[in-house]
């Protein structure tokens, strides 16, 4: 089966390709970097001749609100039409646990968008919601600092590392489409300023980490089981202090 992974050079695409190439399919990293630019739409019909499935886990470049709104919106449009015309049979795309709690945030917004599309074009579909990843624990609290000291919401987290997010992703790939929502998460919750110190602590990173009720997380505020997978979700085996002992 030939699946197109687009974004497939960065950290989850590029684990996603290599697992499904282990497991026997013919999978393709598509990105600029290769020729295809879902922006433009140069190279997607190319890419995508003879493909069954299309997984999407590229992310926008910029963050500001309109740029990410005209990514999500753009390159989705983009990427169902060329799909359609090339038959392909599921798109997999990766979004967020939680994203249509996080509307305050221009970038939750804007991949609520992209889920919109997806679930409005006649393409079958698979949408895998991940929790943050472990990876990401330094970069939440570069974007939650305020004059030196980390200002977090009171929530709880349920972080996951990236290999288990591109194992979640690979495999609904392999899978028939669900039509809806596949959830994972990491195998504990956390308190959001517990999971952020104990990153930071990693690299030696002496910022201070309060809880401030003014805080909000990409511009959204949270509740207490905001960021949370519900029951059901797929959760994934690696511990967050076994991989942390592992950076090290």
């Amino acid at each position: 089966m030939k699946v197109v992974v687009i974004g497939g050079t960065g950290l989850i695409g590029s684990k996603v390709v290599a697992l499904l190439g282990e497991h026997g399919h013919e999978a393709v990293a598509a990105a600029p970097g290769t020729g295809v630019d879902t922006l433009t739409g140069e190279g997607l019909a190319e890419v995508l001749r003879g493909a069954s499935v299309v997984v999407d886990v590229s992310n926008s470049p910029s963050f500001k609100d309109e740029d990410v709104m005209d990514f999500f919106r753009t390159s989705t449009t983009n990427l169902l039409k060329a799909e359609a015309e090339a038959g392909v049979g599921h798109h997999v795309a990766l979004s967020v646990v939680g994203t249509d709690r996080l509307l305050d945030s221009g970038y939750f917004r804007a991949k609520q968008v992209q889920e919109d599309l997806i679930r409005a074009s006649d393409i079958p579909f698979s949408l895998v919601h991940a929790t943050q990843f472990f990876e990401f624990a330094k970069g939440l609290a570069d974007g939650m600092t305020e004059d030196g000291t980390v200002r977090l919401p009171d929530a709880r987290i349920q972080p996951m590392v990236s290999d288990d997010v591109a194992a979640a992703v690979g495999r609904t790939a392999a899978g028939d489409p669900v039509g809806g929502v596949v959830e994972t998460g990491g195998p504990e919750a956390f308190r959001l300023k517990e999971f952020i110190r104990r990153g930071l602590t990693a690299l030696n990173d002496p910022r201070e980490i309060v809880t401030d009720p003014r805080a909000r997380y990409w511009g959204a505020a949270l509740q207490e089981d905001t960021l949370l997978p519900g029951p059901g979700a797929h959760l994934g085996a690696t511990r967050f202090a076994d991989w942390l002992a592992r950076q090290s």
